[in-house]
C-alpha cells in the first residue's frame, strides 16, 4: 500500500496499491497488513494533516475574514453534488458568536480530536467533535454551563435585558465570539449572567481540552473612568453588551462593550486584561461625559495590528472632541497596548448626520489591511450602516476634519449598509452590504478601485460578514450566509456554486443576528438558534475496475463492476458501506443489486445489459456519499431477418428513379439493427438501375440503394439478400 498526499491536500491510499495488497490478494496475511497500513495511514492523517486553526473571530486579529490555507474545498468541488449539509449538533439555545477550530485537541478519555466551539446564549460552551456526529462523537467532546438555578444564578432575562427582545432572543448569556490562544489551550470569553437580580459579566479562561476554568478565573468585570472634566463613570453590566469579537493581543485579553441595542444607561468601553493573571490592565470610556457611543461592530472582532494598536470602532452619543471633549463618536480609535492609551482616532466630518439618522460606523466592522506599497503602507478599512468606506492611513488616522480631505480615501454610497466586515483577500476587499450586491473591490497602493471590479447580479437580502477560503491565492471561494441560507461563489467571477437552498437536504436553520460562518478543516461551520451545521464535501466513489465494458444485448458484461468507496477528507478506503446499483430502469439486471464495500472499500455487481442496443449510464450510490456514473455499451446480436427499414411500396414513372431509397435494415432477435453486414440488391434482370448493387450496413443496422424503375410500367420486385438470412422482397410500381 502506498500512503501519499493527494492533490486535494489529503492523505491518499494509493487505490491501486490498496487493491493489490488486499484485493487481489484475500489471504488473512495480506489483510493483516493492509488494516496495519491503514492504521499507519489514519496516523498521518491526524498528525501530518491538520489544517490550520482558527481560532478567533474572523480568523486573525487584522480581522480578514480569510482562510488561505484551506486546500480541500476549491471551486471545482464547492456544488451540489459533491458538496452539502453533512451533519448537525444540538445546541441549547441562540449563538450569535462564530464557531472556532482547533486541531488535534487531546480529550482526557477520549484521545486526539480536531475540534470545534460553539458558545450560545444561555450561558454554555461546547466542544464538538470537528468531522463526526457518530459513535463516541454523537455528543459534545464536553460542555459547561455558567448558571446555577439553584442558587439564583441564571442568564439575564426579563428586565434585566433593558432594551427588551432586541435581536430576536430572551436571554443574553455568551454573546462574543472568544478568543483562543493555541499555544496554552486556552479560550478566553465573557459570561452574562443574573446573580440574584444583580447583572454581571465575567471573564472565564478555559482550558480548551476540559472546560475547567484555569488561571484562577473567572474574574468579574469591573472598570470606573474619570473624564477630563471630572465626570465620573462606572461600568454597569445592566446596560451593557459584549458583543465584538474578544481580542488576544500579546499577551492581553481585550473586550469591548456597548448597549444592548438601545439607547439607554448604557457607555462604550473596551477593558483590557492580563491573559495569565486575569488582572485588569487598561480601561478606555469612549465618551465619559455624556455615555452611549457605543462599540458593538456587528459581532466583529476588535481589531489589531502587529505593533500592538487596536482599533475599535464607536456609534451614536454626543459628538464633542471638536469643542474639546471626550465624545468620540462614530469614530475609530486607535489605542496603545495594554494600557489603552488613546493615540490617534478619525471620525467622519458628517458625524452629526450620521449620528441624527442611526448610521453607526460600528454597524461595521474594520480590518487591517496587510503591509501595502506606496506611501501609505500601514492601511485600515472601516465601513458601516451609512454604507462609505474609508480607507484610513494607521500613521496618521486624520482625527477630525470638515471634509475628510486627511484621509486616503472615501468612497461614499459605493455599497449599501454594513453589518459586519468585509473579508480580504489577494488584494480584494469583498463586501456584503444589506439590500446590495456582493461587491469585490480591488486594493493597490493601498487605495481601493473606486467602484467594485466586480459584484453578483442579485443582491444579498442579509447583511453577513463574507468569509474567504482559498490555498494561498489560488481556489478562492466566497462563503456567505443570505437570505436564510449558506452561499458560496466562486472568489475571483463571483459566479454562484453552490447555496443551501438548492436541495432540501442542504437546508440551513434560522440563524442569530449577524451570524458567521466559519470555514475550516475543509468544511463550514454554522451556528444557528437550535444547532452547529455542519457542511463539507461528500465521500466519494471511484471506480475500481470493469468501467466501460461492452456486451452482446442480454448478456451479461464480460467482468463484474468493482467500485471503491473513499472517505472524503483523506482518501481512505470506507468498508461496511451498502452501494446500491441502477441503470434508471432501463432493463439490465444487476446482481446483486447492492453490495456491502469490503475491507478495500470493494463493492461489486455484476450487470446483465438489456435487450435494446445503445449506451447505458449505471449509477452507483450510497448515503452521505456523491453519486458515482460508468458506462456500459450493449452491442446488436447476431444477425437473424432482413426487414424494410425504408422505401417499400412506392410508385413512380416508368424509368425514373423512386424519391426515397430503398433501405435494407439486418435485425438481431431483439429487433437492433446490426451494423457491417453486406446486403446484395437485385431485381432479377428485369430492367431497373441499383446504385449500389450491395452496401453494408451503417450502425442502425440499414443498407441503402436507389431504384431506377424499369422503362415499361408494372410491378417489380426487388430482394435484398445476405448469406444466412431470408431474403427480403421490396414492391414498387412504374406507372
Amino acid at each position: 500500500m502506498t500512503c501519499h498526499f493527494s492533490s486535494r491536500g489529503t492523505v491518499m491510499v494509493d487505490p491501486s496499491a490498496c487493491l493489490r495488497s488486499a484485493g487481489a490478494n484475500r489471504s488473512k496475511s495480506a489483510r493483516i497488513i493492509f488494516s496495519a497500513a491503514l492504521l499507519l495511514c489514519l496516523a498521518l492523517v491526524s498528525t501530518s494533516f491538520a489544517q490550520a486553526p482558527f481560532p478567533t473571530s474572523l480568523g486573525d486579529n487584522a480581522r480578514t475574514a480569510a482562510n488561505t490555507t484551506e486546500t480541500l474545498l476549491s471551486p471545482s468541488n464547492v456544488n451540489k453534488n459533491d458538496f452539502g449539509r453533512l451533519f448537525s449538533f444540538p445546541t441549547d439555545y441562540v449563538a450569535q458568536a462564530q464557531p472556532l477550530y482547533v486541531p488535534n485537541v487531546d480529550i482526557p478519555g477520549k484521545g486526539v480530536h480536531n475540534v470545534v466551539y460553539v458558545v450560545t446564549m444561555k450561558d454554555t460552551v461546547y466542544a464538538f467533535d470537528a468531522e463526526s456526529n457518530t459513535g463516541d462523537s454523537a455528543t459534545p467532546l464536553w460542555s459547561v454551563n455558567f448558571t446555577d438555578p439553584a442558587n439564583g444564578i441564571t442568564t439575564a432575562s426579563g428586565t434585566n435585558l433593558p432594551c427588551g427582545n432586541e435581536g430576536g432572543f430572551l436571554e443574553e448569556g455568551i454573546l462574543a465570539t472568544p478568543a483562543i490562544d493555541v499555544a496554552t489551550n486556552t479560550m478566553y470569553l465573557v459570561a452574562k449572567t443574573d446573580d440574584n437580580g444583580t447583572v454581571v459579566h465575567r471573564l472565564h479562561a478555559l482550558d480548551i481540552a476540559t472546560g475547567q476554568e484555569k488561571l484562577g478565573g473567572p474574574v468579574v468585570l469591573s472598570a470606573t473612568s474619570t473624564s477630563n472634566a471630572g465626570h465620573v463613570t462606572v461600568f454597569n453590566s445592566l446596560h451593557q453588551k459584549n458583543r465584538p469579537g474578544e481580542l488576544l493581543m500579546n499577551g492581553g485579553v481585550y473586550l469591548g462593550f456597548g448597549s444592548n441595542g438601545c439607547n439607554d444607561s448604557n457607555t462604550g468601553w473596551v477593558l483590557a486584561y492580563d491573559a495569565t493573571t486575569l488582572q485588569q490592565t487598561g480601561i478606555f470610556n469612549t465618551n465619559p461625559d455624556h455615555g452611549l457611543t457605543s462599540i458593538w461592530q456587528s459581532g466583529g472582532g476588535l481589531a489589531a495590528d502587529d505593533a500592538g494598536n487596536l482599533y475599535p470602532l464607536t456609534s451614536e452619543g454626543k459628538f464633542d472632541v471638536d469643542t474639546g471633549g471626550q465624545g468620540y463618536t462614530e469614530a475609530v480609535l486607535k489605542l496603545s497596548g495594554s494600557s489603552l492609551d488613546l493615540t490617534d482616532y478619525f471620525i467622519p466630518w458628517d458625524v452629526a448626520f450620521i449620528n441624527a439618522h442611526d448610521m453607526d460606523l460600528s454597524g461595521g466592522s474594520p480590518v487591517v489591511l496587510p503591509d501595502q506599497g506606496g506611501p501609505f503602507p500601514h492601511v485600515l478599512v472601516a465601513s458601516g450602516k451609512q454604507g462609505t468606506i474609508y480607507v484610513l492611513n494607521r500613521d496618521n488616522l486624520g482625527m477630525y476634519a470638515p471634509n475628510d480631505s486627511q484621509i486616503i480615501q472615501e468612497l461614499a454610497g459605493v455599497i449599501g449598509s454594513m453589518r459586519g466586515a468585509p473579508a480580504y483577500w489577494d488584494s480584494k476587499l469583498y463586501f456584503s452590504a444589506k439590500a446590495d450586491p456582493l461587491k469585490v473591490f480591488s486594493v493597490s497602493g493601498g487605495m481601493l478601485s473606486p467602484a467594485p471590479v466586480v459584484q453578483t447580479s442579485a443582491k444579498l437580502t442579509g447583511a453577513h460578514t463574507p468569509a474567504i477560503s482559498a490555498n494561498g491565492n489560488t481556489d478562492g471561494v466566497v462563503w456567505v450566509i443570505n437570505g436564510g441560507g449558506l452561499f458560496a461563489y466562486d472568489a475571483i467571477t463571483l459566479k454562484m456554486l453552490y447555496n443551501s437552498k438548492q436541495l432540501a437536504r442542504d437546508a440551513l436553520p434560522t440563524v442569530g443576528h449577524f451570524a458567521t460562518q466559519t470555514v475550516a478543516n475543509g468544511r463550514v461551520y454554522v451556528a444557528t438558534r437550535t444547532s452547529l451545521e455542519v457542511y463539507g464535501l461528500f465521500h466519494y466513489m471511484s471506480v475500481a475496475s470493469g468501467g466501460g465494458q461492452s456486451a452482446t444485448v442480454a448478456t451479461a458484461l464480460p467482468a463484474p463492476i468493482e467500485v471503491q468507496a473513499l472517505h472524503a477528507y483523506t482518501n481512505l478506503p470506507f468498508p461496511g458501506m451498502t452501494v446500491t446499483f441502477s441503470d434508471g430502469g432501463k432493463g439490465g439486471v444487476f446482481n446483486p443489486p447492492s453490495a456491502l464495500t469490503d475491507d478495500s472499500g470493494i463493492a461489486a455487481t455484476t450487470y446483465t445489459l438489456p435487450t435494446k442496443s445503445g449506451a447505458y449510464t449505471l449509477t452507483a450510490s450510497a448515503t452521505g456519499f456523491g453519486n458515482l456514473t460508468t458506462t456500459a455499451t450493449a452491442l446488436p446480436g447476431p444477425p437473424v431477418l432482413i426487414v424494410s427499414g425504408g422505401g417499400n411500396k412506392q410508385t413512380g414513372p416508368a424509368g425514373s428513379v423512386l424519391p426515397v431509397p430503398l433501405a435494407a435494415k439486418v435485425q438481431d432477435a431483439y429487433k437492433n439493427g446490426v451494423p457491417g453486414i453486406t446486403v446484395t440488391f437485385d431485381d432479377s434482370g428485369q430492367g431497373g438501375v441499383l446504385t449500389p448493387t450491395s452496401a453494408v450496413t451503417d450502425a442502425f443496422g440499414k443498407a441503402r440503394t436507389t431504384y431506377q424503375l424499369p422503362s415499361i410500367p408494372g410491378t417489380y420486385k426487388v430482394k435484398a439478400s445476405t448469406p444466412g438470412l431470408k431474403t427480403f422482397k421490396f414492391t414498387e410500381t412504374a406507372q
